[in-house]
Formats: structure tokens, C-alpha cells, sequence
């Protein structure tokens, strides 16, 4: 073998591990480009995402007034309860209540269903922000109805009292509080 033998192979080996390489690279980079539009479409739509948190004027609530706003595509119950509706809420022993849990997500999942801890807290007992849906089947529940004064969800006959709580009825939890918190004395922010 000459010595020009020997160069003309090694730079031949060299050319071919090169192109090897370079078509790796190209498929790797060809794969990527034809992923991209599956993996894309999978995120959430500005839409979507702009829903993540709402933020709620409730300067105009009266006490014994409710609001509903849609949030993540479903109903959210503010209200401005009455100091006879707070009472009310007060008066019922935790041992009678279907569901002993708050079902808050601004506090820990073990919580009591007291109404402080299903209110919007120390201050402002006053205030209720819950999701509108019954935790039977999902339905809607009407305002200020029912058997204690609450919520009544008709489809199934799920009775809810002035804190959201389930007292009668198949729905097995009390109504769900989202996580929120007010940015101001008059504004709820939602999520």
C-alpha cells in the first residue's frame, strides 16, 4: 500500500463519517419540524390561557346581593351575604353537615366547613365566591333557594345553606371555592 493509498482512504473514511453525521443531523432537524405542529397545538389558546385568573369589580354588591361571572368556561357564585344569612351559617353544628370539609383551595384540603373557612376569610365573613356547578352531576344551583336559604339545585333536589354547604340532597360536597383573593377592598381576583 503507498502512501498516497493510505491518504486517499483516510480522507474517504473522514467524508463518509461526515455525511453520516450530516444526515443524522438533517433527520433529526426534519423530525423536529414535522413534530412541532402536534406538540404546538397541545398548548392552551390565548383564549384560554387569558382566562386563567379574572379579576371582579364588586363595588356595587349590596349586602344581600349575588353576582355570577364565568370563569374557565363555568359559573362563579359572589355574594354579599347579610349579616341574618352569616348568622344563619353560624348557627349549624359541623356534625350536622354532609360534608365536614371546607372544599376551599385557599386552605388546606382538611379543613372544617366552618363558614369563616368557606367565607373569604377574617374580615370579610361577608363575602361567599364559590363555583355555580352542584357537585351531584354538575348542574347549576339557583340562588337564595332551597331549604336553608342558600342554593337548590332543582335537577336532583340538592339543598345548599347560606355558606354553600350540602345539607340535603344526593350532591355528596359542598360547593367548590376557587382560589382567589381581593387585590383591593372592592376587586376579586378569581385564580
Amino acid at each position: 500500500m503507498s502512501a498516497t493509498d493510505s491518504t486517499e482512504h483516510s480522507t474517504e473514511h473522514t467524508r463518509r463519517d461526515f455525511l453520516y453525521v450530516a444526515t443524522g443531523v438533517a433527520g433529526a432537524v426534519g423530525a423536529a419540524a414535522v413534530a412541532w405542529p402536534f406538540i404546538d397545538q397541545m398548548r392552551p389558546d390565548a383564549s384560554t390561557r387569558a382566562l386563567a385568573s379574572i379579576q371582579v369589580d364588586v363595588a356595587a354588591v349590596e349586602p344581600g346581593m349575588s353576582l355570577t361571572v364565568k370563569w374557565r368556561g363555568r359559573p362563579v357564585f359572589i355574594r354579599n351575604r347579610t349579616e341574618q344569612e352569616i348568622a344563619a351559617a353560624k348557627e349549624v353544628p359541623l356534625d350536622q353537615l354532609k360534608d365536614p370539609i371546607a372544599r376551599n383551595e385557599n386552605l388546606p384540603s382538611d379543613e372544617p366547613a366552618t363558614d369563616l373557612a368557606r367565607s373569604a376569610g377574617e374580615g370579610k365573613e361577608n363575602w361567599l365566591v364559590m363555583l355555580g356547578v352542584c357537585t351531584h352531576l354538575g348542574c347549576v344551583p339557583l340562588g337564595q333557594a332551597g331549604d336553608f336559604g342558600g342554593w337548590f339545585c332543582p335537577c336532583h333536589g340538592s339543598h345548599y345553606d347560606t355558606a354553600g354547604r350540602i345539607r340535603k340532597g344526593p350532591a355528596p360536597e359542598n360547593l367548590h371555592v376557587p382560589t382567589f383573593s381581593f387585590v383591593s377592598d372592592t376587586v376579586i381576583q378569581i385564580g
